[in-house]
């Protein structure tokens, strides 16, 4: 973890290139590190008993998961998204602008890129792209009658299915403390 906690901001209150790229660098460090965390238990469920066995433990552990390297970085971490699966993802403001402006920009073939924005409190956040990728897909994508059966019970408004490899998952945000 790199130490910045300083800001040597501007006197509009804006960061410095430098501190821009230091916050993205960690950001992107710090996103890299939710999703192996994530990714990995997910896959040991998957390995060991299938989606059927993974659905309920995400259910259970996927945002203590998320809390855990929070507290390694001293950040806050979440996991939002336009089709949410977990109503206590749900994006807020700032958030749903970013998916949006990621929605948008996907609708003109633009190459997505992580953000950094500070807002009006002065806190920084580090907004990225999560994207669909294959070992995802049967939990995400077209899902079977079994397994949306076991979703269906555990996130009954569920809306995160139907996404096809590389769409747009959700994102990830980042608040440095």
């Amino acid at each position: 973890m790199i130490a910045i906690g300083f800001h040597s901001c501007n006197k509009e209150g804006q960061l410095s290139k430098e501190e821009k790229t230091e916050y993205i660098a960690e950001g992107k460090k710090i996103g890299k590190a939710t999703l192996q965390k994530l990714g990995g238990n997910l896959m040991k469920e998957m390995k060991s008993g299938g989606p059927l066995k993974a659905i309920p433990f995400c259910n259970i552990n996927a945002n203590n998961l998320t809390n855990e390297v929070a507290k390694i970085y001293n950040v806050r971490i979440k996991r939002t998204s336009h089709k949410l699966r977990n109503p206590k993802n749900a994006p807020n403001k700032s958030e749903a602008e970013i998916i949006n402006q990621y929605l948008s920009q996907i609708e003109k073939g633009a190459k997505l890129k992580p953000q950094l924005v500070k807002d009006n409190l002065g806190e920084i956040h580090f907004y990225a792209p999560i994207k669909m990728e294959a070992k995802c897909i049967v939990c995400h994508g077209d899902v079977v009658e079994g397994i949306n059966t076991k979703i269906k019970s555990l996130y009954p408004n569920d809306k995160a299915t139907g996404f096809k490899i590389n769409d747009l998952r959700g994102i990830l945000s980042v608040t440095f403390e």
